[in-house]
């Protein structure tokens, strides 16, 4: 596997590389970005990595200072799963100078994840673009975990008319059902034990809207009540639709997703599950 942080030595390493598709990350791997990296090959001739810790997306009581940096780690888990090349630029490589020009994603980066993480999507859409704008893929894959962000993404690419294929990739999850993510290493062993409650409770949302229940509330303000009295902080649970992360109007059977952010203990985890049959086909 190639490794390069300079711009112009990754631009002159992918000349003649055909179809390339790449998976931006921040590092600090497990199995689920693996997983997309498997499946990039079969979307490109070539797979691009990224690696970046990306200051523009964390807020002020964030934690980008102690966010997970395991990069020795990281590179031999790409080296294993065949990755061609990785970009890893230091952050005067990607930002050589002060970044004056941002992506301005529309309302919905201001709800759910966005309400709680001022500026997040907004820092993410402006790296993303411009990641791109270097590796010039023809397929960029995410996952499906960070469902607003995969959705953001995928609307920027539509309206930006970027020629990029954005593939969404299933969320990878541990024997208990607990979303892989890099902030579980937060988790203590207790709350490790506890976590798993968090999709254990969109699933039984999810069934219960597939067979009809259409008091959303209602179902978002019991599941956030049993999390609290097991010592979560909820920041919601939410169902919208799908396409746009919207609150669903009465009499809507169009596809749905239920959606949450909660934190346990140092940990804020995020989840989400995808609602099908009836009320959410």
């Amino acid at each position: 596997m190639q490794i390069h942080s300079s711009i112009a030595e990754l631009r002159a390493a992918l000349k003649h590389r055909g179809r390339v598709a790449v998976v931006p990350t921040m590092g600090n791997l497990h199995a689920g970005h693996i997983a997309l990296m498997t499946d990039a090959r079969t979307h490109g001739d070539t797979v691009v990595a990224t690696i970046f810790v990306n200051r523009l997306q964390f807020g002020p009581n964030d934690d980008f200072d102690r966010y997970p940096r395991t990069f020795v780690a990281d590179c031999d888990k790409l080296t294993a799963a065949g990755v061609d090349l990785l970009f890893a630029p230091a952050e005067t490589d990607l930002y050589p100078e002060p970044q004056q020009y941002h992506v301005d994603p529309p309302e919905i980066q201001n709800q759910l994840d966005g309400e709680f993480r001022p500026g997040h999507f907004r820092g993410v859409a402006t790296v993303v673009l411009k990641l791109f704008n270097i590796v010039q893929p023809q397929v960029a894959l995410f996952g499906k975990k960070d469902y607003q962000q995969l959705m953001v993404l995928r609307n920027m690419t539509r309206q930006l008319a970027l020629p990029i294929d954005i593939v969404g990739g299933e969320t990878v999850r541990a024997d208990d059902g607990l979303a892989l993510s890099s902030r579980n290493v937060y988790l203590s062993a207790a709350e490790r034990a506890e976590a798993p409650r968090l999709y254990r409770l969109l699933g039984r949302i999810s069934e219960a809207v597939r067979y009809g229940e259409r008091d959303f509330l209602r179902l978002e303000r019991d599941a956030t009540a049993e999390l609290d009295r097991n010592g979560w902080k909820t920041d919601y649970v939410a169902v919208r639709r799908q396409s746009d992360l919207q609150c669903p109007q009465h009499g809507e059977d169009g596809p749905l997703v239920v959606l949450a952010a909660s934190r346990l203990g140092a940990a804020r985890l995020i989840d989400n599950v995808e609602i099908a049959g009836p009320g959410g086909r």
